[in-house]
């Protein structure tokens, strides 16, 4: 059910969406989406003419994908399930992205074998990029949060209402969100649901070393999606990279 849930409440996200397209036009397809969850920003840029891949590992994520991609798109696009930390395919690609702020959930291991990744399938010229929130943003916040309502939405499946809640905690080097949708029934039942995201807190200068480590290099750094620069107040950190020494 949460993937259902997670479709409803993110799909109507669109700040990034002309980002990539932009980003999509100077790079060209084919593009892969690592992490591509239930296809917020594939499905963009598939619907733009981009030719698609899809990667993730959540089968549910994958199914509500699947079940939602319009059968005009479906030639436009290849989604399959697959760890980005350890994926191999037989073809290069001018762009990689990684939204929706996953690059941040990964440890640094996990971050270090999928720049790797990244380096493997790119082409010459490729880039690799990434969005996250702006660590030192949630440095500054409060040691924790209560819940708070943020949005409603009718629920997919009998159009009831869903309304989401969430709060957040440090935790060491890391921050955590907590999500909260709770189905409401007429006669006034609650059915919750729950589920959280951690994301590390690391530093620019420290992703900047394990990028060239892996052999790439930082081609631009922006603090959100118009590509404004990168400040300790902007509401994002968005990296884009590329191989060394092109």
């Amino acid at each position: 059910m949460l993937p259902i849930l997670y479709h409803a409440h993110h799909h109507i996200y669109k700040e990034d969406i002309p980002f990539w397209i932009e980003l999509a036009s100077r790079q060209g397809s084919p593009i892969l989406e690592m992490g591509c969850g239930t296809g917020r920003v594939l499905v963009q840029l598939a619907q733009a003419g981009y030719e698609m891949f899809g990667l993730d590992k959540d089968p549910g994520m994958l199914a509500v994908l699947q079940e939602n991609l319009a059968p005009g798109l479906r030639e436009h696009t290849l989604i399959f399930s697959g760890d980005f930390t350890s994926f191999h395919l037989d073809l290069n690609f001018p762009l990689i992205i990684m939204p929706c702020n996953t690059y941040s959930t990964l440890s640094a291991r996990e971050r270090q074998e999928t720049l790797e990744s990244a380096r493997q399938h790119l082409c010459p010229g490729g880039v690799f990029a990434a969005s996250l929130p702006n660590p030192d943003l949630l440095n500054e916040l409060p040691s924790r949060s209560d819940p708070e309502i943020e949005d409603t939405f009718p629920h997919p499946l009998d159009d009831e209402p869903v309304q989401v809640s969430s709060a957040w905690e440090h935790t060491p080097g890391g921050f955590t969100v907590h999500w909260y949708y709770d189905h409401l029934s007429p006669d006034g039942g609650v059915e919750r649901f729950t589920t959280q995201v951690h994301h590390n807190l690391v530093s620019l200068q420290a992703y900047k070393a394990e990028i060239k480590g892996a052999g790439l290099r930082v081609v631009n750094i922006y603090g959100d999606f118009k590509k404004n620069p990168y400040s300790s107040d902007s509401p994002f950190l968005v990296l884009v990279i590329g191989r060394q020494g092109r």
